[in-house]
Parts: structure tokens; C-alpha cells; sequence
């Protein structure tokens, strides 16, 4: 008997939509299973598009503050906005798929073999067999020590969409992208924030520099840093409104309104049924594939985050075309090499290619040139005085290694770098170009004519 489709994509986030309508596309007779009422997965549920979302509500209260407006912003006005634009999110996903005759089965997939799952819903149990299967089921947030997230005083992001106030004092447990957003962004609200980081430093992948003037920036804003420390458990007090209280390793505690913990994210696959489709997953729930998205098992592929690093939406997304392809035999090129990081916090930062430090450790003769906001037109116009962008050229032959930009406008910014990047371009592009003025673009050129100038010595 011939199965019930050619492709089954377990999750509509960004690496299953984008799977699903490649397939499509591609003549497939393709089915997405989602769990979630909505489809979009965390990317539109709980995680990219409300936290960009919250993040540019923030920076509108922060704004309507700096002009003499008092009052502290209700948490309903705040996530207003954020219901908006993940419902017309939804919609948009819904539209692609409909139009490109994707059948959408609502439940929660489980292996039942190898080439069947079984869908439980609350409309009972429905049985799907496919040639071929994506994984694209994505993360949860890691659970907290100690008593866990009670989704009120003791939260995790997913908890953030649906807060009823804003807190006056806060802290976050995790120095990664997640909590180095909301500490951020809680600080610009006005929120008393206590960031508590057990690595030495947070973002220790980004350039060193950046993450310097995030810091000095995020300490302005009166956020303290609890560098070197970790979290040994949680509790509530028992209070009429209840505070978190931390415990940590070093004998310290920590009493606040309300603990967001974001320190580390597991796949959500322990409800798969893995083992019965042949697969086994790691300690933190990931599934391991080759070069072509493909598992242990050849006919089941697995794209976005639930194989790990990057864990980015976009990088998600073409992870997933990428996978439905190979799934289907039809040839087409690796991942691309470079791909941008945007890290969404207030100030927001982006990179791509090498940081310095990488260079330095490979023992790479490398040049930088620097082109502050400050002495451009436009980072006036912005009011933005602390932003900078600096780009990472080879010594002997100027190719550009990295860009790296902090400031308004970074994660736009950063593009143009990642095509020249892309394309193996170099020092002389950005010398013999003209950019609009005034625009942020013409921090390239100022930043190249500084590199220039070094190399010139």
C-alpha cells in the first residue's frame, strides 16, 4: 500500500514551513504536522517574532520617557502589539501553505515505525505514513533548579508573552542571546535588573569589543552583572505577592520581583518516539545529521534547532529547503559559510565572518578599521553617539575576515558586509564605492579608508 505522502514535516516553525513548501514545490505531496492551535512554532508562538516585537515597544515607551513623559508602561499596552504582529504572522504561514496545497494536520506527532507516525489530538488518534520525514520540532526552554517556572514569579521566555505586569526588580539567570535581550530590554523599561552569567563573560562568541560596549552600555542602565556566578536553585517566598529567591553556588542570594531563567534550551523531542523510528537523540534532546540534514535513519532528516548550532530563525529556514531537497534527490549547493548573527538587545549588535579573537588564535595577519556613529551624519541624525562598526581585513592580500557592528541599525547593516564577505571581496571594494548619504552604509566607507590608512603605515 503506498503511503499517505511523499514528505511529513514534524513542526511548522521556520526549518518545517520552509521544508514543506520547497517539497511542494518541488511536485510532493506534503503534510505538516504542528501541535500548537497556531502554526509557526516558537519563532512566532514565543520566541523571534513577540521578543523583536516586545523589544520595539520598549524602545517606543524609552523614547516617549526621554521626552519628559512619566509613568511606567503596563505590561498589557507593552504585549499588545506583540499579539498583532504573531497573528498576522500566522496568517501569512497559513496562506503559504494553503497556496501551495500543504495539508496541515494539527497534534502531537509520535513515531509509531519507521515510516509512520501516530497524531494524537482532541479529536483522538490518526495514523500518517510518509517516504520521507523532517524533524523540525524545535526547543523548549531548559527547566530551572529547585522548585522550577510557576510561570508567575519564577518565569522562562516562553512564560514573557503572557506577563501580567512589569516588574520592578528582575533577575536572569543565563548570560546567552535569550537573556542578554530581556535583561536589555527590561532595563530600558526602568526594571532594577540582575544579570547572573556562570561563564566569566556572556556572548563569548561574539567579538570581544562589541560585547564590551554592551556591557558598559547595559551597566549605564543600571544592570548588574553576576559574572563567574551560577544558579544552585530557586524558590518562592512566601509572601502575599511572592519574590524569587536565588540560591547561589558561592553562598550568595538573590531576593527579586520576578527570576526569568534562560540558561540553555532543549530539543522537544522526548515525546517523539524516537526509538521507534531508529533514532536516539543526545543528552539535550538533539538530533545529529551530515552535511545533507540526513540522521542515522536515511529516509528521516532534521533541520533547525533541534540538531543545535546556530539555532537562528533564518539559519533554520534554509536548513530546512536545504533538507527537503536532499530528502527528494534534487541536487543543490551546502549551506552558505557565512551567515549574519543578530543579537536583538538595546543597543543591538550583528557579525559575521571571524572576530578578532579567532584571528588572533589562528595566528591570521589581520588589519581593523573602525567608523564610529559619532562621525557619521546619520548616527547624529539617530542620536546615537555610542554605535560603531568595524570591519577585520587580511594584511597580505585585504580580503575582509569579519565585520562586526554595534548600534541602531546593526542587524540591517551588517548585510552588506556579509555579501561582499560572500562574494571573497576585499578592502578595494569598499575604497572604490560610493554609499548614500547620509546613511549608516557610510560607516563601510569610513571604517575601510581607516583600515587603508593603518596598511598605507
Amino acid at each position: 500500500m503506498s503511503p499517505d505522502f511523499g514528505l511529513v514535516c514534524i513542526g511548522s516553525g521556520p526549518a518545517g514551513q520552509r521544508a514543506a513548501v520547497q517539497a511542494a514545490k518541488l511536485g510532493c505531496r506534503v503534510a505538516v504536522v504542528e501541535k500548537q492551535p497556531c502554526l509557526g512554532g516558537a519563532c512566532v508562538d514565543t520566541g523571534t517574532i513577540p521578543s523583536k516585537t516586545f523589544r520595539e515597544a520598549v524602545l517606543s515607551f524609552a523614547a516617549l520617557r526621554r521626552q519628559g513623559h512619566p509613568g511606567r508602561p503596563l505590561a498589557a499596552d507593552l504585549l499588545a502589539r506583540v499579539e498583532q504582529v504573531s497573528r498576522r504572522e500566522r496568517e501569512v504561514i497559513d496562506a503559504q501553505l494553503e497556496r501551495n496545497d500543504v495539508t496541515v494536520i494539527h497534534g502531537e506527532a509520535s513515531f509509531v515505525g519507521p515510516h509512520t507516525v501516530a497524531i494524537t489530538s482532541d479529536l483522538g488518534v490518526r495514523t500518517v505514513s510518509a517516504d520521507r520525514f523532517i524533524v523540525a520540532v524545535g526547543t523548549t526552554p531548559a527547566p530551572a533548579p529547585g522548585v522550577g517556572a510557576d510561570g508567575e514569579v519564577i518565569i522562562t521566555s516562553d512564560d514573557l508573552v503572557r506577563m501580567h505586569e512589569v516588574p520592578r526588580t528582575l533577575a536572569v539567570v543565563g548570560g546567552g542571546v535569550i537573556g542578554i535581550e530581556y535583561a536589555s530590554m527590561f532595563a530600558a523599561l526602568g526594571v532594577q535588573v540582575t544579570l547572573v552569567e556562570q561563564r566569566e563573560r556572556p556572548l563569548d562568541f561574539v567579538d570581544r569589543e562589541l560585547v564590551d560596549e554592551l556591557i558598559h552600555q547595559m551597566r549605564a542602565r543600571q544592570v548588574t552583572f553576576r559574572l563567574g556566578e551560577a544558579v544552585k536553585s530557586f524558590d518562592v517566598a512566601d509572601t502575599p505577592r511572592g519574590r524569587a529567591v536565588l540560591a547561589l553556588e558561592s553562598g550568595k542570594r538573590l531576593v527579586t520581583d520576578v527570576a526569568l531563567f534562560s540558561a540553555g534550551r532543549v530539543a522537544a523531542t522526548a515525546r517523539l518516539g524516537l526509538e521507534a523510528a531508529g533514532l536516539v537523540a543526545d543528552a539535550r534532546g538533539r538530533l545529529a545529521v551530515d552535511e545533507t540534514f540526513r540522521t542515522a535513519v536515511p529516509h528521516i532528516y532534521a533541520a533547525g534547532d533541534v540538531i543545535g548550532y546556530p539555532s537562528l530563525a533564518a539559519t533554520s529556514s534554509e536548513q530546512g529547503r536545504l533538507a527537503a531537497c536532499h530528502a527528494l534527490g534534487v541536487k543543490t549547493g551546502p549551506m552558505a559559510r557565512h551567515f549574519p548573527v543578530g543579537i536583538y538587545a538595546i543597543p543591538e549588535l550583528s557579525t559575521v565572518g571571524s572576530p578578532e579573537f579567532e584571528l588572533t588564535r589562528d595566528r591570521v595577519p589581520y588589519e581593523v578599521g573602525v567608523a564610529r556613529y559619532r562621525e557619521i551624519a546619520r548616527g547624529h541624525l539617530l542620536e546615537d553617539d555610542s554605535g560603531f562598526l568595524k570591519m577585520l581585513f587580511h594584511r597580505d592580500d585585504r580580503r575582509l575576515l569579519g565585520v562586526h557592528v554595534l548600534g541602531s541599525g546593526a542587524t540591517e547593516l551588517i548585510h552588506i558586509g556579509q555579501a561582499v564577505l560572500g562574494l571573497g571581496g576585499g578592502l578595494n571594494y569598499f575604497m572604490e564605492t560610493v554609499f548614500n548619504y547620509p546613511t549608516l552604509a557610510e560607516c563601510y566607507k569610513v571604517a575601510a579608508l581607516d583600515a587603508y590608512n593603518k596598511l598605507a603605515r
